[in-house]
């Protein structure tokens, strides 16, 4: 029986306004989305390279509750393979940097952003 294999996998962060959202982390953040679903429109998927994120409205916005408001961990991380080229072009597109561009204990080079509902979201690169 050939082993199953993992082919991707999703970020979900739940939001106020999808339709704001989506437009910020394709404006400030490079991602792409095709089409918004449901009527009215409450989820969309992004995209950028090979990976992706899913955002889903939700009526209740006690339910839109970021990591930071617990601890002091990201809501998402992305690995890329130019920790520093996408630093430069996302603050050049007027992303909102939550703490700049640094060399972490444990072996990576990154930053992270904030967006809308607050949340924040991480880059790195392994360092050499």
């Amino acid at each position: 029986m050939p082993k199953t294999q993992f082919t991707g996998s999703a970020a979900v962060l739940l939001v106020r306004d999808v339709l704001s959202a989506a437009n910020e982390w394709r404006d400030k953040l490079g991602f792409t989305y095709e089409r918004f679903y449901g009527e009215p429109p409450s989820f969309v998927i992004l995209r950028r390279d090979g990976v992706s994120v899913m955002l889903k409205q939700v009526s209740d916005p006690t339910y839109v509750v970021p990591h930071s408001a617990v601890t002091d961990v990201w809501d998402a991380y992305f690995w890329v393979s130019d920790v520093e080229g996408l630093y430069a072009e996302l603050t050049a597109r007027g992303a909102t940097i939550d703490y700049a561009l640094c060399d972490q204990s444990y072996g990576c080079r990154e930053f992270a952003v904030q967006v809308i509902d607050k949340y924040s979201i991480a880059f790195g690169q392994p360092i050499a």
